[in-house]
């Protein structure tokens, strides 16, 4: 009995989270968490200063989406906001735009280590905290038919780095992680949920 009122104080708490993002990943695992889910995007041209250091690009484009939503925050939403990106030997690997670029990016990633970092940005009418979460991903070698029938079968077009680690590419060929799995599919739960605990169940 005490268990289930702990669930249900912590369900009226939070308020409703606005996602700035058509991720479905990003929805399902908000909504894993019993939290109100409403997807709500506005475009914007992630484009970012060259001089920022790698790792705060992340955080810095979560703001830069947040920015035409805002101001539209109502009194009981909190508007949250992302942006994931794999690094790899000190550069960025982007979404691929084609089966050309996604074959050459796991490739690259095959038998090696990347980061992946999120960066999120949460918003409420009077409030904005960010924060960003790195966690270390390794590959066991790939081969070409391996490669070639993960991107003919799951098409990871949208992913950054051209591949989901939920996706049966993580099953054969990551040999482990360090840090937060769900950090990788888009969205670090933990932290995220410590966030909106401490700072937003107001």
């Amino acid at each position: 009995m005490a268990f289930t009122h702990h669930i249900t104080f912590w369900f009226y708490v939070f308020k409703k989270i606005i996602l700035g993002s058509s991720s479905p990943r990003r929805k399902q695992l908000i909504e894993d968490l019993g939290v109100q889910c409403e997807i709500r995007k506005k475009e914007v041209e992630e484009v970012y200063p060259e001089t920022l250091p790698i790792e705060e690009v992340p955080v810095f484009l979560s703001q830069l989406k947040a920015e035409p939503l805002k101001s539209n925050i109502g009194m009981d939403e909190v508007l949250l906001t992302s942006d994931t990106v794999v690094i790899h030997e000190g550069h960025i690997l982007e979404k691929p735009k084609n089966e050309h670029e996604a074959k050459a990016m796991l490739k690259e990633l095959s038998n090696s280590v990347n980061e992946v970092i999120t960066g999120v940005c949460l918003q409420s009418q009077n409030h904005q905290s960010s924060f960003s979460v790195k966690t270390k991903v390794f590959f066991n070698r790939l081969t070409e038919a391996e490669i070639d029938y993960y991107i003919k079968k799951y098409q990871p077009y949208d992913k950054a780095g051209a591949y989901g680690i939920q996706e049966w590419i993580g099953m054969i060929g990551v040999t482990k992680i360090e840090g937060c799995f769900y950090n990788v599919m888009g969205l670090p739960m933990q932290k995220l949920w410590e966030v909106l605990n401490n700072e937003f169940s107001s």
